[in-house]
């Protein structure tokens, strides 16, 4: 019995992979129409601390070929590691209007959104680029979401990532993943409901469509606030796209705890996002679920090397063919296992730690401080 239920979802996974691949050339089919009035764009950026790279990611914005924009900037306090970065180029390039705030403490738990709402209210334009820090771009970003924002109808964008590891096996198994598996899971959810949420760390958004939604204050209680946005702007009745713009996400070079506190925390935040998604992400697993039918019945080995083939092919299409993101073949059977067992672990707890703090996850994807002086959830 359970060898024939395991075949069972192999075979959901493999049709799985197969509407993978379906879903990329139906992404790729859709092209922008050519940009004929620039509107003016606001960056919002929160920043936090010095990541790796962070002025030559910063250095992307600020040299975007597009006749009119500005780039807010949000840290925390002034003793930041991020400001004299953010001095230095505004100097460098004082031809660009830009602004940098200090936030001082959250009154909620998200200081993201937090951040981005300091900046909302004082930025210019209604077209919004939302960056995190760790985002690196080509000059023509800003040109192309505004051609896709002339549909009138259009709210929401998530720009695709492009995962860049750094020099540990755990950043380089996590890149992996997010070329593949990731993206793939967006990418099947496009094809089959539409895009009814946003994800990622670059998000394009028009400022009408936040307030209507009800601001940053409907988000701020929300760990995922990109995936609720989204929801909540498609339920509004907005238009919400994946953009035919990739970015580079550069993930950093993390050791395995803090890079496995990275992932448990993704997916815990995700079965509390979307409960039924998460549950369903077992049929992006063929290949442990191959090899569990095998365990189940040693006789199965055939079908160990046939799950990884179409996986493999999946991988590819989805990795090249829309994030131009070169694969490590060898990572991606370490990467599906080790996948596997995040996601077994992310149905357990409801703590996550996120920058050296503790926060207690609600069902419904709200998240609350948690007072580590006497273990009590801070209000």
């Amino acid at each position: 019995m359970l060898t024939l239920v395991l075949l069972t979802l192999l075979a959901g996974s493999l049709v799985y992979s197969a509407l993978a691949v379906v879903a990329v050339f139906r992404y790729l089919s859709v092209h922008p129409r050519k940009l004929e009035t620039p509107e003016p764009i606001s960056i919002l950026k929160p920043l936090a601390g010095l990541d790796l790279g962070l002025e030559a990611n910063l250095r992307t914005f600020f040299e975007q070929e597009y006749p009119v924009f500005e780039i807010l900037f949000a840290v925390r306090e002034r003793e930041d590691a991020a400001v004299p970065i953010v001095r230095k180029l505004q100097a460098e390039y004082s031809h660009i209007p830009s602004q940098l705030f200090i936030t001082g403490e959250p009154p909620y738990p998200n200081a993201k959104v937090f951040s981005l709402d300091r900046m909302l209210a004082a930025a210019q334009y209604d077209l919004l680029v939302m960056s995190d820090s760790d985002i690196r771009v080509t000059p023509d970003l800003l040109r192309c979401v505004a051609s896709e924002f002339q549909d009138p109808k259009l709210g929401v964008a998530t720009c695709p990532y492009r995962a860049v590891a750094g020099d540990s096996f755990w950043s380089q198994l996590e890149a992996t993943g997010m070329n593949t598996d990731f993206w793939s899971g967006v990418l099947v959810a496009r094809l089959v409901e539409g895009m009814e949420f946003a994800v990622g760390p670059t998000i394009v958004a028009r400022r009408k469509v936040l307030e209507a939604i009800g601001g940053m204050n409907r988000i701020k209680d929300y760990l995922a606030e990109d995936f609720v946005l989204g929801k909540f702007a498609a339920a509004a009745g907005n238009g919400v796209i994946l953009s035919s713009y990739v970015i580079e996400h550069h993930i950093g070079a993390s050791d395995f705890r803090h890079n496995a506190a990275h992932r448990l925390r993704w997916c815990r935040s995700t079965r509390r996002s979307r409960p039924a998604g998460y549950t369903g992400q077992l049929f992006t697993m063929p290949f442990p679920l191959a090899c569990l039918a095998t365990a189940s019945n040693p006789s199965l080995w055939p079908v160990i090397p046939l799950a990884f083939l179409v996986r493999a092919i999946a991988a590819r299409v989805v990795s090249w063919g829309v994030l131009r993101a070169r694969l490590s073949w060898w990572l991606l059977p370490f990467e599906d296992l080790a996948a596997f067992c995040f996601w077994i672990a992310g149905f357990f707890g409801n703590t996550i730690l996120w920058r050296g703090r503790k926060y207690k996850l609600e069902k419904d994807g709200r998240f609350k401080l948690v007072d580590l002086r006497n273990d009590k959830i801070r209000t």
